[in-house]
Parts: C-alpha cells; structure tokens; sequence
C-alpha cells in the first residue's frame, strides 16, 4: 500500500503529515513507529492525520502520535503545521479553522505574514485532571527524581508537563532527569519534562524532553506549559518569547480562567510517498 506524506516542521519539531480526509488510514504502533524511524523510515518526533470532522462545529479532527507509536492528545507545534497543511492542500479555504483532537477543540489562524497564532485553549492546574498525584494544589510541588528533589509545576495543556525552573538551561540534565520524569509514577499517563530559564519577565529560554519522543528542538505545548508555570509563579508577564534550540514562540496568557495563544512558524520540508508493509 502506497501512502502519499507532507514532512514538515515547526522550529526543527518535525512531522510527517497525512491527509486522511478521503480515505481512511489503518495506522498501528509499529506502523507508526516504522516511519518515524530516522533510518529506515521517513523520520519525525510526531505522525500527524488530517481527519474529516466527527462532529457539528468543527471543521477537522486531528490525530497525533509519537514517535514510539502511542497516540496522544495535543501538539501545539503540529497544529500550526496542521493549519498550514490544509491551507496548502487547498482542504479548505478559511484562515482559521476548528480543530478537534482528544484534549478539545482548538482553534489555529494563518495570519497574513505566514506565522500561525493558535488558540491552545485554558490550561488545566488541578493536579488529578493534568494527571498528577499529590494531595496538594500548590503551584510549585515537591518531586523525587534519581535520589534528589525537584520542585515542579503540573500543567496540562491537552496535554501533561511537568515544568520545573533551572538557572542555566543548556547545563540542565534534560535527558537523563527528563526520561526519569517522564515515567514517574506519580504522573500515571507520562509526562512531558520542561528544564524553563528566565531571562527577563517577558523572555525565556525552555528545553522540553517530551514523552515517546525524547528530548525534541521545540515543543509548543511545552512552551505554553512554562510561560503558565512561570506566570503563577510570579517569574513571568505574558506576552513571553520563549527561545527554544530550534527556534523563538511568543506565548501570551492573560490568567486563570482564560486560553493560552501560542503564535510561530509552520514551514513545508517536502512531499513524498512511502510504501507501507
């Protein structure tokens, strides 16, 4: 079975897009697995479908999986690459469209200068709904990792992280401290890890070790998960630049109650076709 691709990319966070709007695709973990492989597939941190909609409202449903093949809930990269998608596809016309995923529906727009603002909607802070255990509703919550503890903020954005503040981002044991984080019991559907630098109130730099994927050069949930964390905790102001290793978003919160608008790149690598086993 041959399957037709677009690979893309949003600040070096790479993804293999599939238009499933005409036909469906039988997609299973290792299938997925097979062609995120950076040697003997495609290669990409995400696999994302492009699905009709399943529901009034709405004008496609939107399906993302890690490298390692699990589907998960939200991609705040992989929806501005999911905007450009089926605008360049000419699936639809309108420059901002309704987007269902597992989290919700989230709104990304295609603004006139090629930049892609989506609308990530209202962070999740009770620990038992981002999930997280603790018997506390603290911003900043004790965490015992590899023998030392770390203090942390859980943040769901249709997805979990855990956000913790380092003084220097780039000396931080992001993938040695992050894949323990990630399968840590006390996050029983995994976690994504986030090691947040404040530069200033309005600037910071972020690394992300997300779960099934590793350590990637962006991530956009990750980015709205550590200007939230770091607004609550009285380090930040919104709007953010958050510098990342593949690039700079600007992440604007206005508090609790209210959604997080996450505005970057979105940029076509190439289109291909693969044969699947």
């Amino acid at each position: 079975m041959k399957l037709r691709f677009t690979k893309m990319h949003g600040l070096g966070n790479d993804f293999v897009v599939i238009d499933a709007t005409r036909a469906p695709v039988e997609l299973t973990p290792a299938r997925v697995a097979a062609i995120a492989d950076r040697h003997f597939g495609v290669g990409c941190d995400q696999l994302l479908v492009v699905e009709p909609a399943s529901r009034a409202g709405v004008d496609f449903r939107y399906r993302i999986f890690n490298a390692d093949g699990g589907e998960v809930e939200q991609c705040g990269n992989g929806a501005r690459c999911f905007v450009r998608f089926v605008h360049d596809k000419n699936l639809t016309d309108k420059r901002e469209i309704r987007v269902e995923t597992r989290s919700g529906v989230i709104a990304p727009r295609l603004r006139d200068d090629g930049l892609v603002t989506v609308d990530m909607g209202v962070p999740v802070l009770k620990p038992a709904d981002v999930p997280f255990v603790s018997d506390s509703d603290a911003v900043v919550q004790p965490l015992e990792v590899g023998g030392e503890t770390v203090a942390i903020t859980a943040v769901s954005m249709g997805n979990p992280h855990a956000v913790q503040v380092v003084a220097d981002v780039e000396a931080a044991p992001v993938v040695a401290q992050g894949a323990l984080i990630e399968r840590h019991p006390r996050f029983p559907a995994r976690v994504n890890a986030g090691f947040l630098q404040v530069l200033d109130p309005h600037h910071i730099r972020l690394r992300v070790f997300e779960r099934g994927a590793g350590e990637t050069l962006a991530c956009g949930t990750g980015a709205c998960a550590a200007v939230v964390a770091g607004i609550l905790r009285g380090l930040l102001a919104s709007p953010v630049r958050v510098d990342t290793r593949g690039g700079a978003l600007e992440v604007a919160w206005a508090g609790e109650g209210a959604p997080v608008l996450m505005t970057g790149p979105a940029v076509t690598v190439f289109d291909g076709e693969l044969e699947l086993a």
